[in-house]
């Protein structure tokens, strides 16, 4: 049986989880439960990115032990992937013994590889807490603030760090990307990598002292009075959640990573920093990233600042995962930033879910009732237009033209009112009711929950039952 191994970013623990993660959430479930309607043995893994200097600061601010607060705020994003019905297979912690170990052994297989690519040196730049990573003026915008993280200051480092000669990689990663080695999707965000390569990389650092990393985080090897730079480890939690340095069998099994799925903010850092640092470590490559936009709330990018970051607990609780599923996954590309909003969730909960797929179910599972039909369920075909999106990560094309299907349903039952002498035109309701279980089986990936609901309904003796989304007020 084919592999695949899929990994969703690591989420930094500073604070508790909002609602892009739980698209990001999503959109990775999504993709390894499409990989497992299509045969393949799947793992997904995701986890908490803790030896940020940003969850140290956020566990002062809170006066908590940094380790507790990091435990709490874990719990809270793992506890999320469940609520979102999402299937991760490991969640792999930053602070875990076993990531220490296996982050070490990354930096002792670059060291003894390639000896030059770790070096010393007195450093002086702008470092952002947010994206935890240095910059240099030009790559700010016109207030000399990060891009991502604008209005917030940068501080002014300076010290003696290691660092990793990422200068060495420049035309190796070129060609790596360009040729399709590591395929980013969409073909946009390729070009804005090779767009930065055209000026060459510049090497990195890869470590921060003790005193600024408040003896926080993993110890570099060899060398008790520095930390590893957040990237350098927090990256190969892809690797040491599936035994890298621990279980070498089962890290054997799974690496490569088939697919990274990623925020467009860190496409830099998973398409230039993370291949380099493999490549020197002479350890196989990831085959594919997909990079996904963010949602913004009344057009600007979430933020405690602004007041406008939205709970998705709240939201599941109060209109349930699947449904929250299908509004992430069919009414935002996942290619350019969508605004989301709860006003407009609703009309597409009445409109497409209580009006659509809810009352179509409704419709003809009480024929079928009334004319007491038995019917098997052995769809097991997904539609050409689903799997065609599919190949590109256009899940909302994928729905829209599940939702066709949907509709044509629905023209059928009127066209040939079967309502009226259901008896009669038995044939035409058993052609429906087999439609049916086919968007059932093509629904899997996305509304799992909904999609198991019609299967069961329609298999067997079928009758009847509560409606799937019942209408908001």
């Amino acid at each position: 049986m084919a592999k695949y191994y899929i990994t969703s970013a690591i989420p930094y623990v500073n604070a508790k989880p909002h609602i892009g993660h739980a698209l990001e959430f999503v959109q990775a479930d999504t993709i390894a439960r499409y990989q497992k309607v299509l045969g393949k043995k799947v793992c997904l893994l995701s986890g908490g990115d803790e030896n940020a200097l940003k969850n140290v600061q956020a566990a002062e601010k809170d006066g908590s032990d940094v380790q507790v607060f990091v435990d709490k705020n874990n719990k809270a994003f793992f506890n999320l992937t469940k609520k979102i019905n999402c299937e991760f297979d490991i969640w792999q912690k930053g602070s875990d013994s076993k990531h220490h170990e296996a982050s070490q052994l990354l930096w002792s297989e670059v060291k003894k590889n390639n000896p030059l690519d770790i070096y010393q040196k007195e450093y002086e730049g702008l470092y952002c807490v947010g994206c935890e990573t240095f910059y240099t003026p030009d790559e700010l915008n016109e207030n000399g603030e990060c891009f991502e993280h604008p209005g917030k200051p940068l501080e002014k480092v300076s010290e003696k760090n290691y660092f990793f000669r990422l200068s060495r990689y420049t035309d190796k990663i070129r060609e790596i990307i360009s040729g399709n080695k590591i395929r980013i999707y969409p073909e946009h965000r390729k070009n804005e990598i090779l767009e930065f390569l055209k000026n060459g990389l510049d090497d990195i650092s890869i470590s921060r002292s003790n005193q600024r990393a408040k003896n926080w985080g993993v110890p570099v090897p060899d060398d008790n009075s520095q930390r590893m730079y957040v990237w350098f480890d927090a990256l190969n939690i892809y690797q040491s959640g599936i035994g890298f340095g621990s279980d070498e069998k089962t890290y054997k099994k799974w690496w490569p990573a088939d697919l990274h799925v990623i925020g467009k903010g860190i496409i830099r850092f998973h398409a230039i920093y993370w291949p380099a640092f493999l490549l020197s470590a002479n350890l196989e490559l990831p085959k594919a990233i997909f990079v996904h936009d963010y949602f913004t709330v009344n057009g600007q990018k979430m933020s405690k600042t602004l007041g406008n970051v939205i709970d998705p607990i709240e939201l599941i609780e109060k209109y349930g995962a699947d449904p929250l599923r299908y509004y992430f996954l069919a009414k935002f590309s996942p290619f350019n930033d969508g605004d989301f909003s709860e006003e407009k969730f609703k009309e597409v909960y009445n409109g497409d879910l209580a009006n659509g797929l809810g009352n179509l179910v409704a419709r003809v599972s009480k024929l079928a009732e009334l004319s007491k039909l038995e019917m098997e369920n052995q769809t097991k075909e997904i539609f050409p237009a689903v799997s065609e999106n599919f190949s590109e990560f256009r899940f909302d094309k994928a729905l829209s033209s599940i939702w066709e299907e949907v509709k044509s349903l629905d023209g059928i039952i009127n066209e040939n009112k079967l309502w009226e002498k259901p008896s009669e035109k038995i044939e035409i309701l058993k052609d429906t009711i087999r439609q049916i279980q086919s968007i059932a089986f093509n629904l899997t990936p996305f509304m799992p929950k909904t999609a198991e609901k019609i299967q069961k309904q329609f298999s067997g003796k079928i009758v009847s039952g509560e409606p799937l989304f019942p209408r908001l007020q």
